[in-house]
């Protein structure tokens, strides 16, 4: 009981309170919230964070949070080890070409089943444990992402990939519907195409880009299971924290298949408007929170060439 409520005079001091530094955090959190809010992000969920049962609630905490603070977050996914997974059971084998998988149309039909009934209503489920929020929806739905058959070109020649899409169109309109909503779309990368009429697999961080170009998001943040970019691997395990869109160019040519498409499609989406794109560690909990809301960051950022030196 304190001095007042005893009938005593105060003691003049303030009492010491333990829950003060969640105050100093909050506060230093200010500047970042003012700036991003109503602003969209698109993030693109995958990696470790998408398989260890810890991780995926503090994403969808992370999510949530951004959500309640102001902003519109997009949640764009893929499904690497679960699609293995399926797979694997239903006796089909998993080949990649040019850091993309192979598609036949059995393989397509489990990718189809396991991005848009498994992996999505999972994510949904977690983000809903926080109230009516998370909208799953393909890139099917709606006309959302429109593609053309993928052939990449290995040793100079076209190669026959299957169902790997191509995006040739985005029509935002359902995305921003639920946005205004206030709800927080959860989409599968998978998409139909307008001249076969076939649905195909899309790169998750390919759509994720193209998304947040469309929207003409703030940021499109791409979680991952590295630090960032590194500036001379395997020499070097030093992460580039910030770099241009011309800098990143002249990088692509040497960087590992693994991160091809998610540099380009931080290239993609920078070009196309997007304030900055930032690859961050989605091993680290709270990965989001710490790359929007501190100082320090914890990934690798691409910015437009005309503000390099500018604050993120």
């Amino acid at each position: 009981m304190s001095d007042e409520k005893a009938g005593q005079p105060g003691t003049g001091t303030a009492r010491k309170h333990t829950a003060l530094p969640k105050a100093q955090i909050l506060i230093e959190a200010l500047p970042w919230l003012t700036r991003h809010n109503g602003k969209v992000v698109v993030i693109k969920f995958g990696g470790n964070a998408m398989i260890d049962e810890d991780l995926k609630a503090a994403f969808a905490q992370d999510v949530v949070f951004l959500r309640q603070a102001g902003l519109k977050p997009v949640v764009v996914h893929g499904g690497g080890p679960q699609i293995n997974a399926q797979l694997d059971k239903h006796g089909l084998v998993s080949e990649f070409k040019a850091g993309l998988r192979v598609t036949t149309p059995e393989a397509m039909d489990v990718v189809r089943m396991v991005l848009a009934g498994q992996v999505q209503r999972e994510l949904v489920g977690l983000l809903n444990q926080h109230g009516p929020l998370a909208v799953g929806m393909t890139g099917e739905d709606a006309h959302t992402i429109t593609a053309t058959r993928h052939t990449p070109e290995i040793d100079g020649e076209l190669v026959d990939i299957g169902r790997v899409g191509e995006i040739t169109a985005i029509d935002t309109g359902a995305i921003e519907a639920l946005l205004a909503d206030g709800r927080i779309p959860v989409i599968s990368s998978i998409a139909r195409s307008a001249e076969d009429h076939h649905v195909y697999n899309v790169n998750a961080d390919t759509a994720a880009a193209a998304l947040a170009a469309a929207l003409g998001a703030e940021t499109l943040m791409v979680l991952t299971d590295v630090e960032g970019l590194y500036a001379d691997w395997p020499s070097s395990d030093e992460v580039i924290s910030r770099l241009t869109v011309s800098e990143l160019e002249k990088l692509l040519p040497e960087l590992s298949s693994g991160m091809v498409p998610k540099m380009e499609g931080c290239l993609h989406a920078v070009r196309g408007g997007v304030s900055t794109a930032r690859v961050i560690d989605g091993r680290v909990p709270h990965s989001i929170l710490l790359e929007i809301f501190t100082d320090e960051g914890i990934g690798t950022m691409v910015v437009p060439d005309a503000q390099g030196g500018e604050p993120a």
